[in-house]
């Protein structure tokens, strides 16, 4: 037999005995249910019996037998139905007490898990009573504010008079010890600092701003600013006395002192003064009130913040309300009175365009952006007056009708650069763009700013508010007209420039006086130079009006063989220059007209002074004058002069397209030119007169 025969085996016997066990179980509840079954219907039989005994003898029972039949008969019915007979635990308990009592144990013991109450015994919610409260104790407000000291403190004593209110010992060391100066005057930083202050006086000038609120914002206080305007002072000494001088080393705050006296603010030694009087000892002191310190001034940001602080106090009702409102009407009054406002008032002189008033030139615009916005248009119904007053104030401007013809077409969205467009809407572009009395007063100001910012950058111009002479160096002075040097790197040696005191767009703003001045440089510098055995030529690029540069002559010596043909090399570069097609003609023989009969006038009568324009100078009458239309392709700052000049001397071309700058101080170039100069000086006549 094999194993697995064995395993069939085995499953066949389990089956077969399963199969068995279930057939008894089958038979043995079939035979309880037919006992079961006959023994109820023999009671059942019995009970019939007896109720049909009660009712056919009901009629002679009392009411009451009948009510206690009728319950008995329902009780009948209901224990007639088969149930389970309850499980009693009496024997049990009986057996157990038994089995204690021998052991003499005189009752039974649960475990304690079974006589915890149960889950329904259990109350979870709390419906107690109102608990006890207790009383709320005050807690004092420096409640966890006391300083706390640490065990190795050294200054324990100090701390503690200083929690105790005390009075400390205000000594001057140790306000000096909270302004320790840690630099010493021309130090390794020295540079830096001067490098900040300067950028400091620039950024002034370019927004402004008050100087004082700069310096706070830079440096943090005014007595940093006042100690790097100390080393300022103290460089420029040791530069101008030389390597023997002895001065200080570092600042001694004799700045910052003299801005606490003009700010009216005394020292703490002067805020209380000795008495000897009777009613008082020599050594009892009067404290004398300290001069109220006017407020700063504020900028418009801290003052919304501080308007904002008076506002919350006011409707939180804080006591503070009142003092914030002082301070704030205070500050209102300082910086309304402030000369450093940056209201601008200008009138006619400054701006044509503000003379006078334009009624009946322009009429407003009746619709709601315009009477927004202030708009006006050109009026069609001007009389000759009105077109009078109108010309008066806008003739010579820059740009002149071109540009206003331009501002018309920029503002027209569908323009169309052909003859048919033009023909259609020749009345439409003929108009003019009208500005608003608001965009004349911006253009004005934006104008003010702008010129202002050019005069105070100028190296030319004599600055009188501050009495400050021009960088450049002064070689003759004159009572319009001055002569310098050129800058560095020169074209030619030995050269110079004329420049007029007051700062002119170009030449031709200049009036009669000047010109006067300006030909009498000429006419001396030509015969120096011939004394050297040298030709001169003079020249003026004025291609840029826009930026407002001081004008001047360049003055160029020259040998006499490229001073020959100095006017073909000339010729040559201002026709290839600009653009083929012009508007103007490409050379202006000024020198032409001068023979011809206009003399010295000839220069000043043949171009005008609206327009950009270069003129070079042959002689002292007249010369080679251009145009210039097209600023874009023109060469920038003086390079067109430079490369023509350049290219006759064979200069080197980091010589010719360097164009520096004059710097403060002695040049080197002064003295010999002076000893040049002086026999042929002829502002010696007005000094010696």
């Amino acid at each position: 037999m094999t194993l697995d025969d064995f395993e069939k085996s085995l499953v066949e016997e389990s089956r077969a005995r399963e199969a068995e066990e279930s057939r008894k179980r089958r038979k043995h509840s079939h035979h309880h249910h037919h006992h079961h079954h006959h023994h109820r219907t023999h009671e059942k039989d019995l009970e019939n019996r007896h109720s049909k005994y009660r009712k056919r003898h009901a009629a002679d029972r009392s009411p009451l037998q009948q009510t206690q039949d009728s319950q008995r008969e329902k009780l009948d019915q209901e224990e007639d139905e088969w149930v389970e007979k309850p499980v009693t635990l009496s024997n049990t308990e009986a057996l157990l007490k038994a089995i204690d009592t021998q052991n003499g144990e005189g009752q039974l013991q649960r475990d304690a898990w079974m006589e915890e109450p149960g889950a329904l015994d259990i109350d979870y919610i709390q419906r107690g009573g109102k608990r006890p409260t207790e009383p709320i104790k005050a807690i004092p407000a420096t409640a966890g504010t006391e300083p706390k000291l640490h065990n190795n403190e050294l200054n324990k004593q100090y701390f503690q008079d200083l929690t105790d209110g005390k009075d400390m010992p205000d000594d001057a060391a140790s306000k000096s010890s909270q302004n320790t100066i840690d630099f010493t005057f021309g130090d390794s930083g020295s540079r830096w600092r001067m490098t900040k202050l300067k950028a400091m006086y620039r950024r002034a000038k370019e927004t402004g701003a008050a100087i004082e609120d700069l310096a706070i914002e830079q440096y943090g206080d005014l007595r940093a600013f006042d100690d790097a305007r100390e080393e300022e002072v103290e460089l420029d000494r040791r530069t101008l006395y030389g390597d023997g001088y002895v001065g200080k080393e570092k600042p001694s705050g004799e700045l910052f002192q003299e801005r606490k006296l003009d700010m009216g603010v005394p020292d703490k030694e002067e805020t209380s003064v000795s008495v000897a009087d009777e009613g008082l000892s020599q050594s009892g002191t009067v404290d004398v009130e300290a001069a109220p310190v006017p407020p700063a001034l504020m900028d418009q940001t801290a003052l919304n913040r501080l308007k904002a602080q008076m506002m919350k106090a006011k409707l939180k009702g804080s006591p503070e309300a009142s003092t914030l409102e002082m301070k704030y009407n205070a500050a209102i009054k300082v910086h309304g009175n402030s000369s450093n406002s940056q209201t601008i008032v200008l009138g006619a002189m400054h701006n044509r365009m503000l003379t006078g008033g334009r009624q009946g030139e322009v009429k407003a615009v009746e619709n709601k952006r315009g009477r927004e916005r202030g708009l006006v248009e050109d009026n069609e119904d001007m009389s000759i007056e009105d077109m009078v007053r109108e010309e008066r104030r806008t003739r010579n401007q820059l740009g002149g009708d071109g540009q206003r013809f331009a501002e018309r077409i920029a503002k027209d969205a569908k323009f169309d650069n052909d003859l048919d467009y033009l023909d259609e809407n020749a009345a439409k572009l003929a108009k003019r763009v009208q500005k608003s009395e608001i965009n004349l007063k911006n253009m004005a100001v934006a104008d003010f700013r702008k010129m202002n910012r050019i005069l105070d950058n100028c190296q030319l111009c004599h600055h009188e508010d501050s009495n400050t002479p021009p960088v450049a160096p002064i070689v003759s002075l004159a009572t319009r007209v001055f002569l310098t040097l050129p800058t560095e790197p020169e074209i030619s040696d030995g050269g110079a420039c004329i420049i007029p005191i007051q700062h002119r767009g170009n030449l031709l703003e200049c009036d009669d006086d000047e010109w006067e001045e300006i030909r009498n440089f000429m006419k001396s510098l030509t015969r120096m130079y011939h004394d050297q055995g040298r030709d001169v030529i003079f020249y003026e690029n004025a291609a840029g009006p826009q930026r407002k540069k001081h004008a001047g002559m360049e003055v160029v010596p020259l040998p006499y063989n490229l001073g020959e043909t100095a006017p073909a090399f000339f010729r040559e570069a201002i026709l290839t220059a600009d653009e083929e097609w012009a508007q103007h003609k490409k050379l202006i023989d000024t020198l032409a007209n001068a023979k011809q009969g206009l003399g010295k006038l000839a220069f000043r009568r043949t171009l005008v002074k609206e327009m950009p324009y270069f003129h070079v100078w042959f002689e002292i009458d007249g010369g080679l004058g251009h145009v210039v239309e097209d600023a874009n392709r023109w060469p920038r700052g003086d390079l067109f002069a430079r490369e023509i000049i350049g290219g006759m001397l064979d200069k080197e071309p980091n010589v010719i397209k360097r164009q520096g700058r004059w710097h403060r101080g002695e040049d080197h170039r002064m003295e010999a030119f002076r000893k040049r100069w002086r026999k042929f000086d002829w502002t010696r006549a007005l000094t010696d007169s």
